[in-house]
């Protein structure tokens, strides 16, 4: 192995570490407050922070912010990918968090919860999902952007 290997596989170690910090953040700093702008206007039971513990012990606002935070690593898979012109980082960030965790809920977690496809595709949860998946991604790139050593180049 030689010496630029190692400065390339650790460059790439700290962007997944970046990825999964900017995505825990993200969770807390712009996925929630989404989920209580959604609450006040009446589309969600539930606020933001939900401090209540899940069946492992956890707050689900943290168990929550670390699933985002793994979510972190693919954004970094696919993040390269995104346009560079003007507003095309943030439009690719905001349509990655609102397809792809949304989509994993709706067609994964909804069948290993016991739940029907998609939840039922009932309103409004078909609008919330999206929209605060679509903050989390913007959030991630935020964070991606000033996290020092991430190496993400929004614009």
């Amino acid at each position: 192995m030689t010496g630029t290997t190692v400065v390339r596989q650790s460059a790439g170690l700290r962007r997944y570490i970046a990825g999964f910090v900017a995505a825990f953040l993200a969770t807390l700093v712009f996925h929630q407050p989404g989920v209580e702008l959604c609450h006040l206007v009446g589309l969600t039971v539930n606020g933001w922070y939900n401090f209540k513990i899940n069946p492992w012990g956890v707050p689900q606002v943290v168990s929550l912010a670390f699933w985002g935070g793994m979510w972190g690593f693919a954004y970094v898979l696919v993040e390269r990918g995104f346009p560079r012109s003007p507003g095309g980082y943030w439009g690719g960030a905001i349509i990655f968090g609102a397809i792809v965790p949304t989509a994993f809920s709706w067609f994964v977690l909804s069948q290993i919860r016991g739940q029907p496809l998609g939840y039922g595709f009932h309103f409004p949860r078909v609008v919330v999902g999206p929209l605060v998946d679509g903050l989390w991604g913007l959030g991630t790139g935020v964070f991606l952007g000033i996290i020092p050593g991430a190496g993400a180049r929004p614009r």
